[in-house]
């Protein structure tokens, strides 16, 4: 889900297609399907009657299975819906109110307010979580806010998509997207917890430069990275060779194209889901052929539960959202051509950013041991470059056996990571210290993260 993801994105071909707006003959095509789409759904519904005599047939099956195959892989997703409606403090169920409390033309700020009989005894720290805008939509998190919503006061970033944003709101940049989250943390009254996605580690930790060179009331009082690319000449993936090899003029040449009408956003300058998209999926294409296969295997079978699986999961993953060109452009040149951010060169708005500034902010980066998107010690360079955070307010995690997605989500981040990084805002809530460390390989980890005795503890 990186921004890194360039691999699939495809060079516009030369002649007749390189003078047509690439994202109206997407549109086109979309449209044509359209009865066909139609029909392929009829046909599923027709052979998934009783009353139809074939429809206890392997035949029957097979077409009303290859019907909905094809009716999925060929519609659009809209933004999923973030189905947490209740979570378990202290054994205690507990219902989730999901509110918008702050508002700007590319994102919202959404609040999942638990709605409690009585407080909870243990301390319930306020936790942001800025969510990737890198091309799937917030909800990509669900998993990552469950973790957390037990033990804290969750908020997150939803990004909009920049194609149903009008052209009149101006455009948006990095620089936007660092101004966004100091206005959050500004919003949020201080006493903050930010834990930063892969993408959004850049902008959060500008941010806290920013603010701590200001010496803004409302600085957080920790600042978790996971799987970000804050330094990627460390240990360099497949993705950002690519990146530096083809430099900003190819990106800029060849996935930007404009939104076409009737979208809200009609003319606007973007890197369009469906490119991205392709991306993604090339990426791992044999995977996702043999996924579907199965799809199709299942539904003849009738396997109804590895097949609302296999629902679940692409109905998140194909679900994607158009990126405003201005970040895209500035995002790929700073952070992955020119590395401005470990160089020292970082800029906003014509100010240099000096990360010695930030003192003030405790800092945890959590790391995939089989990363393929951020390599292994991309993460961890924060602290090389954060000199003047006090050693006992640091803190790193490499987590063994897990690629990118399992930095944040799935049954080992719910397992390991999670309640390492809710120790560790609880501790630095609480001033604990303790010498620098690293939490060893394998170490045992309570499962009360209310007791905090690894903080501060030497790593093996």
């Amino acid at each position: 889900m990186a921004i890194g993801e360039f691999g699939g994105a495809p060079a516009l071909p030369a002649g007749l297609l390189a003078s047509t707006p690439l994202y109206s003959l997407y549109e086109m095509g979309h449209a044509a399907l359209g009865p066909s789409r139609i029909l392929a759904d009829a046909t599923r519904l027709a052979f998934k009657n009783p009353l139809n005599p074939l429809y206890h047939t392997t035949f029957g099956k097979s077409i009303a299975a290859a019907a909905e195959v094809f009716e999925r892989s060929t519609r659009r997703y809209d933004r999923p819906e973030w189905r947490i409606d209740s979570t378990l403090v202290g054994g205690e169920r507990v219902p989730v109110h999901i509110k918008s409390v702050w508002e700007q033309p590319f994102c919202r700020l959404l609040h999942f307010e638990r709605l409690f009989d009585r407080p909870p005894r243990r301390p319930q720290p306020q936790l942001l979580i800025v969510a990737p805008m890198s091309g799937h939509f917030a909800t990509l998190l669900r998993g990552t806010v469950e973790a957390f919503l037990p033990n804290h006061d969750v908020y997150i970033t939803e990004w909009s998509d920049a194609r149903a944003v009008p052209l009149s709101e101006g455009p948006f940049d990095l620089d936007d997207y660092v101004d966004y989250v100091i206005s959050i943390l500004h919003v949020l009254g201080g006493e903050t917890h930010v834990v930063a996605v892969c993408q959004p580690a850049v902008p959060v930790m500008v941010a806290a430069a920013l603010m701590d060179a200001d010496d803004d009331p409302y600085m957080p009082i920790s600042m978790t990275l996971m799987g970000g690319p804050i330094d990627t000449r460390v240990n360099p993936t497949g993705v950002n060779k690519l990146a530096a090899r083809r430099g900003i003029g190819w990106f800029k040449q060849n996935v930007i194209s404009k939104v076409p009408f009737p979208n809200s956003g009609y003319m606007r300058d973007v890197y369009p889901g469906f490119l991205q998209l392709h991306g993604f999926v090339s990426m791992n294409l044999e995977r996702h052929v043999e996924a579907h296969r199965n799809l199709f295997l299942n539904l003849v079978k009738g396997d109804g539960d590895s097949a609302h699986k296999h629902k679940e999961f692409y109905d998140e993953y194909l679900a994607v959202m158009d990126l405003a060109a201005e970040y895209y452009l500035q995002t790929v040149d700073a952070v992955f051509v020119r590395h401005a951010l470990p160089k020292g060169e970082m800029m906003h708005r014509g100010r240099p950013v000096d990360l010695r500034a930030i003192r003030r902010v405790a800092l945890f980066t959590v790391e995939g041991e089989h990363d393929d998107i951020s390599g292994v010690g991309q993460t961890e360079a924060a602290h090389r470059l954060c000199v003047n955070i006090p050693a006992d307010r640091q803190a790193h995690w490499l987590q063994p056996g897990v690629g990118h997605y399992g930095v944040f989500n799935g049954s080992r981040f719910r397992a390991e990571i999670a309640p390492r990084i809710s120790d560790f805002a609880l501790s630095m809530a609480h001033g604990a210290g303790g010498k620098r460390k690293k939490f060893a390989r394998g170490e045992p980890h309570p499962a009360d993260i209310s007791i905090v005795p690894s903080i501060g503890r030497q790593s093996a």
